[in-house]
C-alpha cells in the first residue's frame, strides 16, 4: 500500500473543504508514491518524534501541528534568512525516507471536532456530554459524580503525560459540570462585535456567559492569554464562587487528539501496515517556589 493510497483514503474520510482549499494541510516533505512501511501518529513533528519514527522503521509521520517554524507551514523555508534548525530537521526526514503529512484543518472540520473527540475519549468524558451544549466551539461535560479539582488535575497529568499544569481554583473544589473550550485570545472563534440588540460579545464573553448562566464550573481551554476570562474567574474565586480554570497548554491539550487519530487511521490502511501513536511529550518544565 503506497502512502498516496492512504492519503486518498484520508481524503474520503475527511469532510470536503472545497476545491479552493489552500490551507496548511498536506505533504511537508517526502515522496508519497513509495510503499508505506508503517504510520506514526503524533501531535507535533519534533526532532524527538522524528528520531522515534526513524527508530521504528516507519516512513509516514502523520501530524497535526506545523513542521516548519513559519505559521503558514509551507513545505519550503520562505523567510529572508537561513534556518539551520529547520534545514537539519528536514534533512533528517529525507535521510530516513520519512514522509511528513500534516492534518490540521480537516481534523478540526469534523463534527464533533476530531481533536476534541480524542480529548473526551481518553479522559473518559465522551459518554457524559451534556444535552445543553452552551459553550461555542467547545463541549460541556456533566460528570457522573463530583470530582475535586485536584483529582481532575491529577488525571490530566497522568493521561496526557504532563510534567505539571497551571490552574485557578481551590484544589478541593467539587466539580460536576465542566467544559473543554478552544483557544482564548482576542478575536479567536468569535470576533469582538456588537449584536443586533447592542450587546458586546466575543469568545471569552460567551464562556463567561456559560459560567454565569449554564452552571459551568470549570473551563479547560486550549491556548490562552491572560486577559478577560482569567480575570473574571480569578475575581469570582475571590468573591467565593466555586469556579476554576485548568490550563495545560495548546500542544499538551491537543495531545490526546493525536492518540485518537491513530485509532481511526487504522481503519484507512491495510492490515499489514502498523499504526503507532507516539506522544510528543510535555513542552514545559516547571520550577516551583521553594
Amino acid at each position: 500500500m503506497t502512502i498516496q493510497k492512504i492519503l486518498d483514503h484520508l481524503k474520503s474520510y475527511h469532510p470536503n473543504l472545497g476545491p479552493d482549499y489552500d490551507g496548511c494541510d498536506g505533504i511537508k516533505v517526502g515522496d508519497p508514491n513509495v510503499e508505506c512501511r508503517g504510520v506514526v501518529s503524533a501531535l507535533v513533528p519534533t526532532m524527538e518524534v522524528l528520531e522515534k519514527t526513524a527508530a521504528l522503521g516507519v516512513n509516514l509521520l502523520f501530524v497535526h501541528e506545523p513542521t516548519s517554524y513559519l505559521t503558514p507551514d509551507w513545505p519550503d523555508w520562505k523567510a529572508g534568512f537561513s534556518c539551520s534548525v529547520y534545514d537539519k530537521k528536514i534533512q533528517f526526514a529525507i535521510e530516513h525516507g520519512i514522509v511528513i503529512v500534516r492534518d490540521h484543518d480537516h481534523m478540526h472540520a469534523h463534527r464533533p471536532d476530531s481533536i476534541f473527540t480524542g480529548v473526551l475519549k481518553y479522559m473518559g468524558w465522551l459518554p457524559y456530554l451534556a444535552k445543553d451544549q452552551t459553550v461555542p466551539y467547545g463541549y460541556v461535560v456533566d460528570l457522573p459524580e463530583e470530582m475535586t479539582l485536584n483529582r481532575i488535575n491529577t488525571e490530566l497529568i497522568e493521561r496526557i503525560g504532563l510534567n505539571g499544569l497551571r490552574f485557578l481554583g481551590k484544589p478541593d473544589l467539587k466539580i460536576k459540570r465542566l467544559a473543554i473550550a478552544g483557544h482564548i485570545y482576542p478575536d479567536a472563534f468569535i470576533e469582538q462585535h456588537f449584536t443586533e440588540d447592542g450587546d458586546f460579545t466575543d469568545y471569552a464573553t460567551e464562556l463567561i456567559r456559560a459560567m454565569e448562566e449554564s452552571g459551568v464550573q470549570c473551563i479547560l481551554p486550549g491556548e490562552i492569554i491572560e486577559w478577560t476570562l482569567v480575570s473574571y474567574i480569578r475575581d469570582a474565586i475571590t468573591q467565593g464562587k466555586d469556579l476554576a480554570l485548568i490550563h495545560v497548554g495548546h500542544f499538551n491539550w491537543e495531545e490526546l487528539g493525536a492518540r485518537y487519530a491513530a485509532d481511526w487511521l487504522k481503519t484507512l490502511v491495510d492490515e499489514d501496515v502498523p499504526v503507532t501513536y507516539v506522544p510528543t511529550g510535555d513542552l514545559w518544565q516547571f520550577q516551583l517556589k521553594k
